[in-house]
This record gives C-alpha cells, structure tokens and sequence, in this order.
C-alpha cells in the first residue's frame, strides 16, 4: 500500500479523525474502525498504513484498553499529538435547550462532562462513539434527546448546536493520542519515549527498576500501574521518559531496566508533542 490510510475508532466527524488531519493533513485517507483492536487488526492486514488511538485524556485519565493492545500487538508509537476537545451539544433543528432531558455520547465524552450533566438534570446515555451519536439521532431523531460530539460531526449530520464546551473544565479538556505504525519514528528532537514494564516479586524491585533512570538524570514524564488481565492484583507499569531509546544515556538506563524487570516491551520513541505536558 503505497497511499497513506489511517484507521481510528469511531465513524466520520469522530475526535479521532480530527487528530488524524492536525498530524497528517486535511487531504489523509482515513478508515472507520468499530473497536480499537480493529484498528491494530487493519495495520496488520495491510488495510491501513497507520493508526490514531487516543491514550489519555487531561480529565479522565489513561485509557488502558490501548495500551494493552499495544503490548499485544509488534506495532511502534510513531508520533503523539495533543488535541484540544471542545464537546458540543447537538440535537434535531427546532430542538431548544429547555427541551432536553437526556444526553448521548461515547463513555469518554459523557465522563468529561458528567458534573455539568448531573447539575443540569440531564440523564446520561451510553453510546459507542460521539460521531456516531450524532448520526443514529440525525437519523432517527427521539424527543427529549441530545448528543455529545464535534462541532464536524454537528455540520455532517445537519444538527444545530444548544451548546458549546460543555465539559466539566472548559480549556483543560485535552487528549493526547498516538499515532501507530509497523516502523519506528523518525528522529526529531525533542524526543519522549513510552515503554511497559512488569517488575518481580520482591522487595524495592519499583525502586530498582526507577533508579536506572534517576542515577542518569533521566527525567520521567508519566508512570502508572494497572491491573494485569487474567492475574489478579498483579499489575503492569507504562511510563514514558524524555530522550530517545538511542541516547547513550537511556540505552544503558533501559540496559538496567532489562537487568531488573521481568518483562520490558518498547512501544516507541517519537517526537514530543510541542506545547504538551512536558513537550
């Protein structure tokens, strides 16, 4: 496949789809996918060349399912970019905003604005995707009912806005995604790089396995534990770091890290995202 394809998850007008425009251009071919493991699933078959996947969210938090399909799956972190979300309140032409009793939209969508939607009185309504939201009410519009989505998805589906930036913290609302491929990036400074580790049964085996990076002043950027599928209450780590997996520095830092954990699996170095935390 010689032209660029991205995949995301989601439908047309998704935040996705807009991530994938800001890194790779208006003119990007970009494929729907359903779920995130169908994403990886069309890199693999050679459908798509790239993917976007959204990987944190400045509310809400680290979305773990993709970094578990990332360690499942020989793919590399190509680049991260950091996209401000600003969720609109769509609904039906002549739908006004007294009329509303119950709010559509993606888990993620609807846990960024829960507090605006419980003071307002509005009932939640779970959905797979924000664009998709928008299109199954453009299609079959029911009364009462909004949905939560972009400003895009709004102007596709021919809905008016009620309202615009309804999230719980106007102006923190961000997501940081990365882009995936089969190849590593393309050095560009600044650099981060992302990694999983698990660690062994033991006493400081945490600590041993973060001294390879403080005694080489090198500056981490995030590190979280999650639960490990299938073994309870034991837990996987994914951090990320500044500089690149070639630096002399972090190559011997990661050296001590092969030396001390029980397992390791690079995801990628890339270049930073400018303006973002750390970045």
């Amino acid at each position: 496949m010689n032209e660029k394809v991205v995949a995301f998850q989601g439908e047309s007008g998704a935040y996705s789809e807009e991530a994938i425009h800001r890194q790779f251009g208006d003119g990007t071919q970009t494929l729907p996918c359903e779920t995130f493991g169908a994403i990886f699933e069309a890199i693999q078959r050679g459908r798509a060349t790239h993917g976007m996947v959204p990987v944190e969210n400045a509310l809400t938090g680290t979305i773990s399912q993709v970094y578990e399909l990332l360690m499942d799956h020989d793919l590399r972190v190509q680049a991260e970019l950091l996209l401000p979300i600003h969720h609109h309140l769509l609904a039906p032409p002549g739908t006004t905003l007294a009329d509303i009793k119950r709010v559509k939209s993606h888990p993620q969508a609807l846990a960024q604005c829960a507090e605006t939607l419980r003071r307002r009185g509005w009932e939640a309504v779970p959905s797979y995707d924000t664009a998709g939201s928008a299109r199954e009410l453009a299609q079959n519009p029911e009364p009462h009912t909004a949905a939560l989505a972009s400003a895009l998805a709004g102007q596709m589906h021919n809905l008016q806005v009620l309202d615009i930036g309804i999230e719980d913290r106007p102006g923190e609302n961000s997501t940081r995604f990365f882009a995936i491929g089969i190849d590593d990036a393309q050095r560009r400074d600044p650099c981060k790089t992302s990694l999983v580790f698990t660690v062994r049964h033991r006493p400081r085996a945490l600590y041993d396995c973060l001294g390879a990076f403080a005694l080489r002043n090198i500056n981490l950027t995030k590190i979280e534990s999650h639960s490990m599928r299938g073994r309870p209450w034991q837990y996987w780590f994914c951090m990320d770091f500044e500089g690149h997996w070639r630096d002399p520095g972090v190559e011997a830092a990661l050296a001590d890290l092969l030396r001390q954990a029980s397992m390791v699996k690079m995801l990628g170095s890339y270049p930073a995202a400018l303006g973002g935390p750390n970045g």
